[in-house]
């Protein structure tokens, strides 16, 4: 790793936050008793999904751009969503012209709503790293400014801001969980915290389908993450740059990881607990706390960095949420092929207090006996416990049943 990389100072982030005064809209850190409690430990959330364009990026793209010369007036980046955005309006609010590339699968509200603050969008690519590149490519051809996610000092300053609310909001925060993707906003908030909170813990959290950051500490180097794979799209980057890798090497305790089935837990918890709508890129720092890999018991603070979730994409994550915090059930049931067998099973089922969302019946292709038939019951459950009640329940009454 490189000695020689300049590392963003706190006097940078405090000019940024001056230059942001009257843009940022507040994002308080509020307690969660309910989240607490699961957690086993105080629990605040910096709530940064309520900020202009649904996230933190406003904060970054703005401090950059505000700071280019009035004749650079066409910018150009590229974004799964959430640095769109925040580009598409600084540079609309700064009176200049931005075209923006996306992967083509970029969720349909992103793109609309990064045209509504005034850019061009381009679509194309898979991941956003690609289509980093052809915006590089782009803004060269025609004269452009490109403006980096996370790899530039002013864009770690802007982000950094958060940072300073942070030691103002949580003071007594022993921990903070920060996502990341580029490293952007765990390399501002790292250089704010450590300024004025020096005793904090600062650790970073990835999806563990695109953990770069970590793979990139553990080799001292810049190191690519293959496949990136998760429903985390607004962290599913390749690799951190050698500037936002050096100031995770310097000034961050840890970086770890969660999985997609913890993030979507930690969704649900959030819409259905806290009603807090949050993309799941922003739900990684407490999904870890969910899932135990934060040691210790003192107070934790988790970034809830952004809110721009496709409704579709939503429904998907809930229903898999539910499935995974035990509220869903699926069965396999054998019974006898005769008129009122079917009859019977729904009222044991439905004496157990479970609400049937579908039945498939199959006779032919399965393995049964010539006077049987398959059964599969998808099942509405109230929890983990209520499952193992009425699998007890089916079976002591005689019914070959297998939890699918």
């Amino acid at each position: 790793m490189s000695d020689d990389v300049a590392l963003v100072q706190v006097a940078e982030i405090e000019q940024a936050r001056a230059g942001l005064a009257g843009i940022l809209r507040p994002t308080p850190t509020e307690p969660t008793e309910t989240l607490s409690r699961l957690c086993g430990r105080e629990v605040l959330l910096k709530t940064e999904h309520r900020q202009r364009t649904g996230s933190f990026k406003i904060r970054g793209a703005y401090h950059l751009l505000s700071h280019l010369p009035a004749e650079e007036d066409l910018v150009v980046a590229a974004s799964a969503g959430n640095h769109a955005q925040g580009v598409a309006l600084a540079a609309t609010l700064l009176g200049k012209r931005s075209v923006i590339f996306m992967p083509a699968a970029a969720p349909i509200p992103k793109v609309q709503a990064t045209k509504a603050y005034g850019a061009e969008v381009r679509l194309g690519h898979v991941l956003v790293d690609d289509c980093i590149q052809e915006a590089k490519a782009w803004a060269a051809e025609h004269g452009a400014r490109f403006v980096p996610p996370f790899d530039h000092p002013a864009i770690i300053a802007g982000q950094g801001t958060l940072g300073l609310e942070l030691a103002e909001e949580a003071p007594d925060a022993g921990v903070v969980l920060v996502p990341v993707g580029g490293g952007g906003l765990l390399a501002g908030v790292a250089v704010a915290l450590r300024a004025r909170r020096p005793g904090v813990r600062i650790i970073g959290v990835e999806a563990a389908g695109a953990a770069s950051m970590r793979a990139s500490l553990d080799a001292f180097a810049p190191t690519g993450f293959h496949p990136v794979r998760t429903i985390a799209d607004g962290i599913a980057i390749k690799s951190p740059s050698a500037l936002t890798l050096a100031h995770a090497h310097a000034l961050v305790d840890d970086v770890i990881s969660v999985t997609d089935h913890e993030i979507a837990t930690a969704l649900l918890l959030l819409l259905e607990r806290a009603k807090q709508v949050v993309e799941p890129s922003g739900v990684v720092g407490l999904a870890a706390l969910l899932a135990g890999r934060v040691a210790g018991t003192d107070p934790a603070v988790a970034i809830l960095s952004g809110g721009n979730v496709d409704p579709l994409m939503l429904s998907h994550l809930i229903e898999h949420g539910l499935t995974a915090v035990g509220r869903y059930l699926r069965l396999r049931i054998v019974v006898p092929d005769q008129p009122g067998a079917l009859s019977l099973i729904v009222r044991s089922v439905a004496e157990t207090g479970l609400n049937i969302l579908d039945i498939e019946h199959h006779r032919q292709g399965v393995r049964v006996g010539p006077d049987e038939v398959e059964l599969l019951f998808t099942l509405e459950t109230r929890d983990p416990a209520h499952r193992l009640e009425v699998l007890d329940r089916l079976r002591a009454a005689g019914y070959q049943v297998e939890q699918l």
